[in-house]
């Protein structure tokens, strides 16, 4: 069986993306998870929530172990935004798992944010807020 060159050029440049795409830990999953949520609330502008910086550190050292490591995986957050809404962002603080994890949670929870306003805002807008991610207003 022959195998072209180009062909395992590609897949080098290929598996080691996709090896990193698998790092996420359950800690930074869970974080990960509750701060798209939260931040699908607000994208969906209802009415009575905004968003609690300091709560949402807090919850991720707890989740995290350190203030540091939250303020790390809410940036790699952000990178993941503005890369995908083709903004400019930094590089160092971007990470593609967490770019991959978001967006399938951000669709799956906008999904239900569309089909059920009502009901699905207060559950995940509510538990948002239970969290320290969000408060009420």
């Amino acid at each position: 069986m022959k195998i072209k060159l180009p062909a395992i050029a590609l897949l080098a440049m290929i598996a080691p993306g996709q090896a990193r795409a698998q790092m996420l830990t359950d800690a930074e999953a869970t974080f990960l998870d509750q701060l798209v949520t939260a931040a699908a609330v607000l994208e969906q502008r209802y009415t009575g929530y905004e968003a609690d910086g300091a709560g949402g550190v807090q919850l991720g050292a707890r989740l995290l172990g350190s203030p540091n490591a939250a303020m790390a995986m809410i940036s790699a957050f952000d990178a993941a935004i503005k890369a995908n809404d083709g903004n400019d962002y930094d590089p160092r603080k971007f990470r593609p798992e967490v770019t991959e994890v978001a967006g399938k949670t951000f669709k799956r929870v906008r999904a239900e944010l569309i089909k059920d306003p009502e009901g699905a805002c207060a559950e995940y807008g509510d538990t948002s807020a239970a969290l320290g991610l969000l408060r009420r207003y």
